[in-house]
């Protein structure tokens, strides 16, 4: 009698991203897997499967999403470019209304969140809110579940509560995945690596700053997971330098006023006032360009939906690529970005306000497809076409607002940011400026098409580097990854109460012996100087093998099995701190090999495929659901029909068809197992 052979699949991190390759494999198995065989699933993550470490639920309920409710899915839909099945899922805001008590449809597996301020939320969400993260980690808690249940029967799924700290076993042999705490390491015909984002060690520069503030009894934060901070060290009214204008800033803003007691009431005219509670310090904030992030959009489209991608697609990046010379991002690549994005703008601004515009759109897109974006040509037709120069696309003065200017008190400097902010979110509030949503799309098209580009291998060494991971990805953040605009709203009202203080541009943080603290000065204000007694580095750690807080990578890259993505040119050597892998279906490029490693695969932040969100916003062809659905489909085609090793790594062949066994709930001591039912 045959004995039925099981297949094992180990997925190193349970967040998103693991969540978003289950629903592709579920999605692909009617197809690919043929049920001859069982497969098991192990995913390795001390934090809840389905929210991960990000979007657990054990965070400061004050923190919310930069993403309005209807902007969130963790599904595909009709424009997914996916070679598997379409499966289209609720977004965030569908989900939540089922609790409305509407009467609407409901989606199973049916359970109301057990956190009644979580429940509260849900019912009264709307599709233009912007949630906590709390209603985000019980909208991934479901999708996990649901994706659970629809998996196949012969497919069974296990969660192990800890962390993996290795990964041994030759290219041809089976793969040992060893964990935290426990003895005996889980055996893998193939590893999947989906850590997401990870923490770093300091890097030298923050290294001196900590041990200033060691020796002079200073608070010290380096790069860090605002959610995860210890900011308790921090005194009332102790005078704090936080560098980073970007999302980290806002949530320790939250934490450190919000969080401490503080309140905001709201004046007739709606202007909100912040009520100290006395226990908070107090923030000088500053950055490169010394300005915050722009407010999301509060709004929808006004217009019909630009279709995109239009000059920044395949078919330009193939062309780009074949050219056979480097690129140059600024002067090869970024002409053709711009014009997608000034796409986006003007379509919208043609389609939902003609009004403000001189000539029919069909004139305008005939001439605007064949001008280049820095012609003089591109500018008198848009000076033609679009009378008021406010709604022109202009990507220099967006990037540097605080160029060219100078201020000859702080005072001075506070009055002009805050009316710069108050400016930005009335803008992102008032639908007659949605053309900044049209650019905003074609932004989100643009950057989903970066990994293409990147496999080129056209561009240069200084403009992977300086170009696309330092300018480009901090001018993306910039303009497309701000806070809700209630955010920016009260940051004024924290800087009317003195609580919030605004550094100036190109901020520059020194340590002075003498004095025992640090100092911050910005050409924005000249000569004014602050002093503080803490340093918060107000923003998320970079990728960096090196410095890796991840032991699993740290082993890795250690034992010379991690390529780190690095490209050197004449005159410069860039070293991204990603690992590279295979760009058709996320294979680890082995080093000693020189080769795609058959049995260890990995997706998101720590590589160099730099796709997007692990979830996404609807109806945009997200680049990380294609690569999940490519990656699933790869790893059912190997699991279902290769040969599997048994424990010496020798191949052992598959048995005959079987009929397929119920699906069961597994249970080991070290593990938290339910296939099917709540976690």
């Amino acid at each position: 009698m045959s004995t039925r052979s099981t297949a094992s699949l180990v997925i190193v991190g349970a967040g998103p991203r693991a969540t978003g390759l289950l629903e592709r494999i579920a999605a692909n198995s009617d197809e690919l897997w043929s049920g001859t065989r069982d497969l098991r699933v192990h995913l390795v993550d001390p934090h809840p499967p389905g929210p991960g470490r990000v979007w657990r639920h054990e965070q400061s309920p004050l923190l919310r999403m930069n993403s309005m409710a209807e902007d969130v899915t963790m599904f595909t839909d009709e424009t997914s470019t996916v070679d598997g099945p379409v499966r289209p899922g609720p977004s965030l805001a569908e989900w939540a209304a089922q609790f409305s008590g509407s009467g609407g449809p409901r989606f199973a597996p049916y359970a109301e969140p057990a956190d009644p301020q979580v429940l509260a939320e849900l019912r009264t969400l709307a599709g233009t809110d912007f949630p906590t993260r709390r209603a985000q980690s019980a909208y991934l808690d479901w999708v996990f579940r649901r994706v659970r249940a629809e998996l196949p029967e012969s497919v069974t799924v296990e969660w192990h509560r800890t962390t993996a700290t290795a990964v041994t076993g030759p290219p041809d042999g089976r793969q040992r995945v060893h964990l935290a705490g426990l003895a005996t390491p889980l055996d893998a015909d193939l590893v999947v690596l989906a850590q997401g984002h990870l923490e770093s060690a300091p890097s030298p520069a923050h290294l001196t700053h900590a041990s200033f503030a060691r020796r002079h009894g200073l608070f010290h934060l380096p790069p860090e997971f605002s959610a995860d901070a210890d900011l308790s060290a921090l005194r009332p009214g102790e005078h704090v330098v936080l560098r980073g204008f970007g999302l980290a800033f806002v949530d320790l803003m939250v934490l450190l006023t919000e969080g401490r007691g503080g309140t905001y009431r709201t004046e007739p005219d709606g202007t909100p006032v912040y009520v100290p509670s006395g226990r908070e310090p107090v923030l000088h904030v500053g950055s490169r360009r010394g300005v915050p992030y722009h407010a999301k959009t509060g709004y929808r489209l006004q217009g019909p939906r630009p279709p995109l991608p239009r000059h920044f697609g395949p078919e330009a990046i193939d062309a780009l690529g074949a050219g056979g010379r480097p690129l140059d991002l600024r002067r090869d690549v970024w002409p053709l970005m711009a014009k997608e994005v000034g796409f986006g703008h003007y379509h919208e601004l043609f389609h939902a306000h003609p009004e403000r515009t001189a000539v029919p759109w069909d004139e305008f897109l005939a001439a605007y497809d064949r001008l280049d974006w820095y012609g003089d040509a591109m500018a008198d037709l848009v000076a033609t076409a679009v009378p008021d120069p406010a709604d022109r696309l202009d990507f220099e003065a967006l990037d540097r607002p605080l160029d060219g200017l100078a201020f000859p008190t702080t005072d001075a400097f506070q009055a002009h940011l805050r009316d710069h902010i108050a400016q930005d979110v009335a803008r992102r509030e008032d639908a007659a400026c949605s053309a900044d949503l049209g650019a905003f799309l074609a932004l989100l098209s643009v950057y989903g098409q970066l990994p293409r580009l990147v496999a080129t291998g056209r561009l240069t060494a200084r403009s992977l580097g300086d170009g696309l991971d330092g300018w480009w990805q901090g001018f993306f953040s910039f303009l497309a990854s701000g806070p809700p605009g209630s955010r920016l709203r009260r940051l004024l009202a924290l800087s009317r109460a003195g609580i919030v203080r605004f550094l100036g541009a190109d901020v520059r943080v020194d340590t002075d012996e003498t004095t025992g603290t640090f100092t911050a000065t910005s050409p924005t204000v000249p000569g004014h100087t602050v002093r503080a007694t803490a340093l918060i580095e107000a923003y998320l750690p970079g990728p960096n093998l090196d410095r890796t807080g991840d032991p699993l990578l740290r082993h890795l890259h250690r034992a010379g099995e991690l390529a780190e993505e690095t490209v050197t040119g004449p005159d410069h050597t860039h070293r991204s701190g990603r690992f590279t892998v295979a760009p058709a279906d996320a294979h680890i490029i082995d080093p000693a090999l020189g080769v795609p490693h058959p049995r260890r695969l990995a997706l998101g932040a720590p590589t160099d495929s730099r796709a997007v969100a692990a979830f996404a916003r609807p109806r945009t062809d997200a680049p990380a659901f294609r690569q999940n659905d490519a990656v699933a489909r790869a790893l059912l085609r190997e699991l279902d029909t290769v040969p599997l090793l048994d424990p010496s790594g020798s191949d052992t062949r598959r048995p005959p068809p079987v009929p397929t066994r119920d699906a069961r709930v597994l249970h080991t001591p070290h593990l938290i197992t339910a296939p099917g039912g709540d976690t």
